[in-house]
């Protein structure tokens, strides 16, 4: 099993939480800590996760609210259970910036009403699947207060994303098959306009047959 699917297992299952995108980044600057701030727990790797929980269908509108949310998920080092650290309502993010909109890069930043993080993500297509994946979350679940997304190439936000290829992928799929029964259905219906001609035919052989018989014995 790999790290995102046991953070998805250990981490939001048990809440019935579904995880909907993780990306492991690293601080692109070091976090102040505290003069007083003494010890701590080692190496450890983090993980920016998205996830959305369903509530029960309202019984007036006969749909099931949702609430999606961003947590900061870590592993420390020697360690095979994640930690659950800081997490913020969707509705809180106020801004998704990439930072360079011109070439594939694994920085951002994320900018919350009580927060500010700079990242690095592990790779370049790990950052760019979590946007897709975010962005496409805005749009669905926040009607009102969509974070902005700033330096973003066209594919981070949905302009060739995984979901929209994925969903011309299957139009496709749909339009083949339909053109494929469509040319088979008109070979089956030009196969039996032959066989009725080749029918016709035949009767009309046999009673030009049955004719000449006839003349033929009178």
């Amino acid at each position: 099993m790999n790290a995102k699917s046991a953070i998805s297992k250990e981490i939001f299952a048990p809440h019935d939480e579904r995880m909907l995108g993780a990306v492991q980044v690293k601080r692109r600057t070091k976090k102040k800590i505290p003069f007083l701030a003494t010890g701590g727990q080692g190496e450890y790797l983090t993980y920016i996760c998205l996830s959305v929980v369903y509530f029960s269908v309202c019984s007036v509108t006969n749909k099931k609210p949702a609430q999606a949310s961003i947590t900061k998920v870590k592993q420390f080092e020697g360690s095979t259970s994640f930690v659950r650290r800081t997490q913020w309502m969707l509705e809180q993010l106020r801004q998704v910036n990439g930072i360079d909109p011109n070439r594939d890069s694994p920085e951002f930043d994320l900018l919350f009403e009580n927060a500010f993080d700079q990242w690095v993500a592990n790779t370049a297509a790990e950052k760019c699947t979590f946007f897709q994946v975010l962005h496409h979350t805005c749009q669905r679940y926040l009607t009102d207060k969509k974070p902005e997304f700033i330096n973003c190439q066209s594919k981070l936000t949905g302009g060739n994303s995984i979901l929209h290829s994925a969903a011309d992928s299957v139009t496709s799929a749909v339009q083949k098959a339909s053109q494929a029964l469509n040319e088979r259905g008109e070979r089956l219906g030009r196969a039996e306009e032959k066989t009725e001609e080749l029918k016709n035919s035949a009767q009309q052989f046999a009673e030009t047959a049955h004719k000449v018989r006839f003349w033929q014995d009178t």
